[in-house]
């Protein structure tokens, strides 16, 4: 079991997850309906969930020694809890299936994944040397998981969908630059320059404040702004949107004002508002298909 544990670990299946809601919010909204080629949707889910749980592997196979200085032990290769060569065989294995899949939905679809993977592998390997680009990748992977998610239904991408993913890009990028902080040691060690060390940490705490303020405003676009889509006027997703932003508010504000911040709490809290964000979208999306 404990093994089993740590396989799941490095799939990070709880990114899966939200990967697959995702898709599904952007699917529904831009086919105004669950779609009845339920075939191409499935094959969507397995590409994103493939795609995720290989690089995800593939990831913390090339970040061990950082890991280890940073004390990830959450991370099951750090831990020992499995062997280093066991993320490769996982990633050999589900990374080509998640490609495939693609192909069983559409072209526009492939061309994603296959640009989405190619930047995924870079990622792993060398682009994460570069944190800016790194931090903007990871913040990409937060937002096309909406746009894949329609155009696998649909040749048009709604502007609601566009700005979905636009609110993920931006908490997305936020998190990257507080989780920043808390590895700016490892970093150090490694020779790679992120943020922090550019501007201190201070400062860092400050712009992923200034990342999460405007994602909590463009979360109310959709409401306000969005006149002909089910989330404009819609109490349910302003309930739920708003406990989505009243977390990132709450940790904006200690991260500006607070001394020594538990950024690694607050990482974990972001998480848990993203989900909360994902189900806003959701519920808009299911009223949309009731309309």
């Amino acid at each position: 079991m404990r093994r089993v544990k740590a396989i799941l670990d490095l799939m990070r299946v709880d990114h899966g997850i939200m990967l697959l809601i995702a898709i599904l919010v952007g699917a529904m909204i831009s086919n105004h309906s669950i779609p009845h080629d339920l075939v191409k949707l499935t094959f969507a889910f397995f590409t994103a969930l493939f795609l995720e749980i290989s690089t995800f592997a593939l990831n913390d196979y090339f970040d061990l020694e950082i890991d280890r200085r940073n004390k990830r032990f959450d991370r099951p290769l750090v831990r020992g809890d499995i062997k280093p060569s066991t993320a490769i065989i996982i990633f050999s294995i589900f990374f080509p299936f998640g490609i495939i899949s693609s192909l069983f939905v559409n072209f526009q679809c492939f061309f994603i994944a296959l640009v989405t993977a190619i930047f995924a592998v870079a990622y792993d390997i060398k682009l994460k040397r570069i944190k800016q680009v790194g931090n903007l990748y990871i913040a990409y992977t937060m937002a096309i998981p909406f746009l894949f998610g329609a155009v696998s239904v649909s040749e048009d991408i709604p502007l609601v969908i566009w700005t979905l993913a636009f609110i993920a890009f931006l908490a997305g990028f936020g998190r990257e630059i507080m989780k920043d902080v808390i590895d700016i040691k490892g970093d150090r060690m490694q020779g790679v320059k992120s943020i922090p060390m550019y501007i201190g940490e201070k400062n860092s705490y400050r712009l992923a404040s200034i990342f999460y303020t405007s994602a909590i405003l463009s979360s109310f676009v959709p409401f306000f702004i969005l006149n002909g889509t089910s989330y404009y006027w819609n109490p349910i997703y302003l309930t739920l949107v708003i406990a989505t932003d009243i977390i990132f508010l709450i940790i904006s504000i200690n991260l500006i004002r607070g001394e020594n911040p538990p950024v690694r709490w607050y990482r974990k809290l972001t998480l848990f508002a993203m989900i909360f964000g994902l189900i806003a979208f959701l519920g808009g999306a299911f009223i949309e298909m009731r309309i």
